[in-house]
């Protein structure tokens, strides 16, 4: 299955769900990841560049001063050149944004997939457009997979063909943090204990509740890791005892995870986070460590229920909640963790994901093979 795959996100940001779903894709056809564009002076071009996964990754570039009529343009004669060039066949034509609707209506797919990571209306900066292109993807689409339960429930009414995909995890990556003893220089030199957080830092963090939390405990290291985005660094919570070390690679994560001593998800409870399911969670249980999460609905369900993740909204609950995570049976946890997880696989995802895709190219068959998307 070859597939074009177009996205509001930059594939060197943040190693997540696409990246996982799409370097599978890439062990059995071509891929091509197609980012949002870059501005520059100078006549429109792709820039394409083959990533160690697998995948094609082509960044638009377009000219400073154009229209927008004028950009949507050349952007779809530069997608079509790409697929020529790189594709050459058939495809699936993968949606992450409905704002791509403008330059790929006209494309010739096999099947057209909208994988709904995020309610991406309810984030800061989200074009006033995106609800409106949405509604149209919903109509051109023969499947949409959403990114977590509470996802699929806001949306599965807006589709006949809609499925749950939650947050996966590749299990053995991160269990290597459970042997690891190495500590990154740059974390070596923070005392313990140390809460830790990875992932991105925007508007979707309660920075009072972390705040509050290292003011409560001074003798704890707040560890945070990842890129910041949406927000000015200079108003991030400022103390001794947080650390930011920055964005980190993938493969660098279970070596930075093995030196906390609990892994929290400190969401604040608003709009952008409403339907957020966080990989991390799975990721940190396969790091062997303990969770304390805000009560982020897809982490309450399952994780909250079973067991698997302490929920607290507060400082001071969040404050209980760490300390008894330092303090409760870790061999009970490990035991519990690993049994939860024995079926949750990036691998299996993306095995479910490619068979619904052939289902509903097989049923696009008797009209004819591959459909024009055509603009409506």
């Amino acid at each position: 299955m070859n597939i074009v795959c177009v996205s509001h996100l930059r594939w060197d940001f943040v190693f997540q769900r696409p990246q996982h779903l799409l370097s599978r894709a890439a062990r059995q056809g071509r891929v091509l990841y197609v980012e949002e564009p870059v501005i520059v002076h100078g006549p429109p071009r792709m820039e394409v560049t083959p990533h160690s996964s697998g995948v094609f990754v082509a960044v638009p570039h377009l000219t400073a001063d154009a229209p927008p009529i004028e950009h949507a343009a050349a952007q779809r004669r530069l997608i079509e050149e790409a697929i020529r060039t790189y594709i050459g066949g058939e495809f699936t034509l993968w949606y992450y944004t409905p704002m791509a609707l403008s330059f790929t209506h006209g494309l010739d797919a096999a099947a057209v997939v909208y994988d709904c990571m995020d309610e991406l209306s309810a984030f800061a900066g989200a074009p006033t457009a995106l609800r409106e292109l949405e509604n149209e993807l919903f109509r051109r689409a023969d499947v949409v997979f959403t990114g977590g339960q509470s996802l699929y429930e806001a949306k599965r009414t807006r589709h006949e063909n809609v499925q749950a995909f939650p947050s996966s995890v590749d299990v053995a990556h991160f269990a290597r943090a459970r042997a690891l003893t190495d500590d990154p220089s740059d974390q070596a030199r923070i005392a313990a204990p140390r809460i830790g957080f990875f992932g991105v830092i925007d508007e979707r963090m309660d920075y009072q509740l972390l705040r509050e939390v290292a003011q409560a405990r001074s003798d704890w290291q707040l560890v945070l890791i990842g890129p910041t985005a949406k927000v000015d660094p200079a108003t991030l919570p400022k103390a001794a005892n947080i650390h930011y070390l920055g964005p980190k690679s993938y493969a660098e994560l279970p070596a930075y995870i093995a030196g906390w001593d609990v892994a929290i998800l400190p969401f604040a409870r608003n709009e952008s986070t409403r339907f957020i399911s966080p990989t991390k969670t799975p990721e940190y249980l396969a790091a062997g460590k303990p969770v304390v999460s805000t009560s982020i609905r897809d982490v309450v369900r399952p994780y909250g229920q079973q067991g698997l993740a302490r929920i607290a909204d507060d400082a001071p609950a969040f404050v209980a909640a760490i300390e008894e995570a330092m303090q409760e049976d870790a061999t009970e946890r490990l035991r519990a963790a690993d049994a939860f997880l024995t079926h949750m696989s990036w691998d299996g995802t993306w095995l479910r994901m490619q068979q619904a895709i052939e289902q509903v190219v097989a049923a696009r068959q008797p009209r004819g093979g591959a459909t024009a998307l055509n603009a409506s």
